[in-house]
């Protein structure tokens, strides 16, 4: 099995993430059974289901949170090494979670939460402050969209509503050249004005070339961006939907018939 190199990911690929025949136990609670799963370059994938249903497991699993009981897992169609895939592997090879807004520093300026752990240096080994905050920029301009004149690269993440700081999270993924960024219920207790602003950063993520897993419980938002839908049912896939095949109100019904078969 051959290495991938972590500076820079092969671009020849179809696949950013494949998992093959994926389990995962708990003791003798199977927690996900007979997992085939192929995320496509520049793809948005809903996963949905109920609460047990797997999802959680699943994103652990394949963000290396989690080792599997046994199977296969792809990345970029490479085969790699389950002994010794982790949450850092997974970031070297451009694989991004973005939990809410749990991963940010309330008090620090943006543009310091942009760079954290990954500061830019100068010659001389110091933080490059001035060459951070331009960059921050950029990433709020173009990356994001910010354009107003209420929010500056030193604007503090406390002075951000709910729905720009998850723009935050997802700006600093795709400046750090995710090919493949997790979104973990990135609309959970929004308001309304807020949820539409996480659905067009969302769509964004597609627009600039990355892959997304977006995992939802509300099915409208999911509906919205998913270029496919992906079904859990007690820890194995039991559907993939095209958004388009079915409307929101059907896909509500075929979830609770889902649930009624337990």
């Amino acid at each position: 099995m051959t290495a991938l190199a972590a500076t820079e990911p092969p671009r020849d690929y179809t696949h950013i993430v494949r998992l093959e025949n994926v389990q995962k136990y708990f003791g003798a609670v199977q927690a996900l059974k007979n997992i085939n799963l192929s995320i496509g370059r520049n793809e948005t994938v809903g996963l949905i289901g109920d609460n047990g249903a797997g999802k959680s497991t699943l994103i652990k699993t394949l963000t290396g949170v989690l080792k599997p009981s046994s199977g296969r897992i792809f990345i970029r169609d490479r085969e790699i090494d389950l002994a010794n895939y982790s949450v850092g592997k997974a970031h070297d090879l451009a694989i991004e979670t973005v939990y809410q807004d749990k991963s940010l520093g309330e008090k620090q300026p943006l543009w310091r939460n942009f760079f954290a752990g990954r500061q830019i240096a100068n010659r001389w080994g110091f933080i490059d402050i001035k060459a951070e905050k331009r960059v921050a920029d950029e990433i709020l301009k173009k990356a994001i969209g910010f354009r107003g004149v209420g929010i500056t690269v030193d604007s503090t993440v406390a002075q951000l509503s709910g729905g720009e700081r998850q723009g935050i999270a997802i700006g600093r993924a795709m400046h750090f050249r995710a090919d493949l960024i997790v979104l973990d219920e990135p609309t959970a207790a929004l308001a309304v004005k807020e949820v539409r602003k996480v659905l067009d950063f969302v769509k964004r993520i597609k627009e600039q070339g990355h892959a997304c897993i977006y995992i939802e419980h509300n099915l409208a938002h999911v509906h919205e961006v998913a270029d496919r839908l992906v079904g859990l049912d007690r820890g194995e896939i039991v559907s993939e939907i095209r958004p388009q095949d079915m409307s929101v109100a059907d896909l509500t019904k075929y979830l609770i018939a889902l649930q009624h078969r337990r």
